[in-house]
């Protein structure tokens, strides 16, 4: 059985990712009792069915505390696993709750939205690093569902990082650091295509930006130092028994500079690793003209 457990925060888009399970022929259940997970997945086991998503939130009150618990359970059992951790910044699930007037699960008369958003964080802040954590901050729904349909589809690679999602995501400090992000590289000092008339509408994804950047001797001299940074520690991260590795690049806004280093290294670690690829400001909506890149 391939089994996809989704938890996270309320507005975070838990309902988006499990509909792309469900469209993949997914048997899918959502706002389930944490303590109900095994008997549900051994009697769907008893019924044939091979593909199943559950999701497990605050909804569920106290229960999901012992989600912890039920991930090291079946983790022992004879099926594939994957857990998938949504969250966004709270300013993005206000705005969320404010367009869409539902009404939050911890919300009460003694509670303002702001506080039951916080009150959900510090009841699952202990879950986040269980499994592969996605940020959906300015993220569109359109990107989310392909994020998700990438993180399912992935396949377990070869030793010595056998298990082990990798995933390389570019951003642009001018919104934020990822909240999903385990380790952040910054390469804002290097050349910028940004400046380049020709090069500005283009994408680190783009050959004539590629060429640009690949004429750098800093830029060679940078993504050799990232690569046998992660490529040296990452044994490190599979001995603490991660299962999920975010490595961020970060430069001005997104659009170039760091979107090439998470193409290339990912290119470069698809031999030791289960990799995925992220560029969150070309999955976001544009943002003013003049920004640089």
């Amino acid at each position: 059985m391939h089994l996809v457990l989704i938890s996270g925060l309320s507005g975070s888009g838990k309902s988006i990712a499990l509909k792309v399970l469900e469209d993949a022929d997914y048997y899918c259940v959502d706002n389930l009792p944490a303590q109900l997970l095994q008997r549900l997945v051994g009697q769907l086991d008893l019924q044939g069915y091979d593909k199943v998503g559950v999701v497990i939130d605050i909804r569920g009150g106290n229960s999901v505390a012992t989600l912890p618990l039920q991930l090291d359970a079946l983790r022992q059992q004879d099926l594939e696993l994957q857990f998938l951790f949504l969250d966004a910044q709270d300013a993005t699930l206000i705005k969320r709750y404010s367009e869409t007037r539902r009404r939050h699960p911890l919300a009460s008369d003694q509670l303002t939205l702001t506080e039951a958003i916080a009150a959900e964080r510090g009841r699952l802040a202990g879950l986040s690093a269980l499994g592969h954590h996605i940020d959906t901050s300015g993220v569109r729904p359109a990107a989310l569902r392909e994020w998700v349909r990438q993180f399912v589809k992935s396949t377990i690679a070869s030793d010595p990082c056998r298990g082990l999602t990798l995933l390389f995501e570019s951003f642009g400090f001018k919104n934020g650091i990822p909240l999903d992000a385990d380790l952040v590289f910054d390469v804002r000092c290097l050349p910028n295509p940004h400046y380049d008339l020709n090069l500005r509408p283009l994408t680190g994804r783009d050959a004539a930006v590629v060429e640009f950047l690949e004429a750098e001797a800093d830029v060679l001299r940078m993504r050799s130092d990232i690569a046998r940074f992660v490529r040296a520690w990452l044994p490190a991260y599979v001995q603490d028994s991660r299962n999920y590795l975010t490595v961020a690049i970060g430069c001005t806004g997104g659009q170039h500079r760091s979107v090439y280093f998470a193409e290339w290294l990912a290119r470069e670690f698809r031999d030791c690793a289960r990799v995925l690829v992220r560029h969150r400001e070309l999955a976001a909506p544009s943002t003013a003209a003049g920004s640089n890149a």
